[in-house]
């Protein structure tokens, strides 16, 4: 490893962990942007060429593995496929971000160009170094930051196309396979409310507001204020939990 201090010297690991790259790409970056690490994520996301020489011929052939037989797109089938050739299960939330890295449109699909932007920008062209890439999108997850932008992709990706609105099954799915990776105490008790109590779609303020509820209110409600901004499903909420001794009375 170059000669560095160990302010530097940690930077350059941990931008080697979150990225997957090399020392020399992680160099390259930290030194562009002056070791400033969220202006070097920047700069490595956003300019291909500093990620390595991806094969477009590679990234042809491996889309015509997946793509569907009567349709321009990697459909069910071809994700199916793709899976088992990652060694993973279609429902791994890895595959959420792997999505959220294609900037996908809809569950399930991938356009030919959602496909080869996503492959892209993790700098890979092939299933080999797909499947290495795989701790890379896990530990995304861990970076609060990714793990907002991955949230609130999730409700686009998870709806009907051309619904507003999230089908709470959906959302239960998703609420249930996200949250596990915060593990937030209270997402079993969201989920049987809102069967129990609203049975309607969901909105994208109530999917946006949930996320910024777990992170910021108390699993015990300690500091949660009944007079704040708070979407009405989730003021309902908090009454059912106290109503069924779920928590404390606030009073």
């Amino acid at each position: 490893m170059h000669k560095l201090g160990r302010g530097h010297r940690d930077k350059l690991q941990q931008f080697m962990a979150i990225t997957g790259s090399s020392e020399k790409v992680a160099l390259q970056a930290l030194k562009a942007s002056d070791w400033h690490l969220e202006s070097a994520f920047d700069i490595f996301y956003s300019q291909p060429q500093i990620r390595g020489v991806v094969d477009t011929r590679h990234l042809e052939e491996l889309y015509n593995r997946y793509k569907d037989n009567y349709a321009d797109m990697i459909l069910v089938d071809g994700i199916s496929l793709l899976c088992n050739d990652l060694q993973v299960e279609p429902d791994d939330i890895v595959m959420l971000v792997l999505s959220w890295h294609m900037k996908a449109a809809t569950m399930c699909e991938f356009s030919k160009q959602e496909f080869f932007t996503g492959l892209q920008a993790l700098g890979v062209d092939s299933v080999g170094k797909l499947r290495e890439k795989i701790p890379l999108m896990r530990a995304e997850l861990k970076d609060e930051y990714k793990f907002r932008e991955i949230y609130n992709f999730a409700f686009g990706w998870a709806k009907e196309k051309g619904q507003k609105s999230l089908a709470l099954d959906t959302a239960i799915g998703m609420w249930q396979l996200l949250f596990a990776e915060k593990n937030w105490p209270l997402v079993d008790h969201w989920c049987q409310f809102l069967q129990a109590k609203h049975n309607k779609a969901i909105s994208r303020d109530t999917w946006s507001q949930l996320l910024e509820f777990a992170k910021t209110i108390d699993p015990s409600l300690s500091n949660y204020d009944a007079e704040g901004a708070w979407p009405y499903l989730i003021d309902e909420f908090v009454e059912y939990l106290v109503e069924n001794g779920i928590v404390q009375n606030l009073s």
